[in-house]
């Protein structure tokens, strides 16, 4: 799709959803000026996130949430462009990578691109730890593609060819350990919510053995112990966070089941 009939080049909407992301909309926005459209979904944020967007010239829409994957679809439904970029607050494009995207777009050689992500944890790159190349579809034909409903580690569901992109996506989601403890915490739930939901029975052993692989795959198998110290922390906070997903689960389990009697 170099063009359509009239001779207008392909058009891009990006889309973000926030929550109190005032800390990184602004720039986050800003590596979208190349886009035609940016809209932003916000489900309440407390801080000035939904004013730092609107400044950046970024359509505004609050709506409640539902999950990773029902907010994306929300967003994506608001899209008018040919083409869509699912991006996150805490994701940068590079100029290198906002070229390779438009020439993608305007080759139309599939229905949608991934793209490597280099993702920095407490200020370094990891380069290990399963942390990278972890290809991402962002890049879709409006039409094309939907996310899956999960409520955290949703995925764009594509009809037809996919394609790579070289150029990394920059994305820089935890500066501290607190910034660490809180994703634990929140991720472990909406997890254990999942688990739930599947109907899969949990035992008490099942944290104490999926915790312990998570560790072993991370630093061991991914190499994470040639991301130096950040590695050896990330695969321990790996590790629980794996294990309070599945204890918190047994636990909400358990507890209905008491309910019962």
């Amino acid at each position: 799709m170099t063009a359509d009939i009239t001779g207008r080049p392909p058009t891009l909407s990006a889309i973000v959803i926030t929550r109190n992301e005032a800390a990184n909309i602004g720039a986050c926005l800003a590596t979208l000026a190349f886009c035609d459209e940016r809209i932003v979904v916000d489900s309440g944020s407390e801080d000035d996130t939904v004013a730092i967007a609107r400044s950046h010239g970024a359509t505004v829409t609050v709506h409640p949430w539902q999950g990773f994957g029902a907010q994306k679809n929300h967003a994506l439904a608001l899209a008018t462009g040919d083409w869509v970029l699912s991006i996150d607050a805490d994701e940068r494009v590079t100029p290198e990578l906002a070229q390779a995207i438009r020439d993608a777009i305007a080759s139309d050689r599939a229905a949608g691109y991934e793209m490597p992500r280099l993702s920095r944890f407490l200020g370094r790159e990891m380069w290990h730890s399963g942390w990278y190349p972890d290809h991402v579809l962002r890049v879709f034909r409006r039409g094309s593609g939907r996310f899956s409903d999960r409520l955290v580690h949703e995925s764009v569901q594509c009809d037809g060819p996919v394609g790579r992109l070289k150029p990394p996506l920059r994305h820089d989601p935890v500066h501290s350990i607190e910034d660490s403890l809180s994703r634990m915490d929140r991720y472990s739930t909406a997890g254990a919510e999942m688990l739930i939901a599947s109907g899969r029975r949990v035992s008490f052993a099942s944290g104490l053995t999926h915790g312990f692989w998570a560790f072993i795959r991370t630093y061991i198998l991914q190499r994470g112990f040639l991301d130096g110290s950040e590695g050896l922390i990330l695969a321990i906070a790996n590790a629980e966070g794996t294990y309070y997903r599945y204890m918190k689960a047994w636990a909400k389990q358990r507890s209905a089941r008491h309910e019962k009697l």
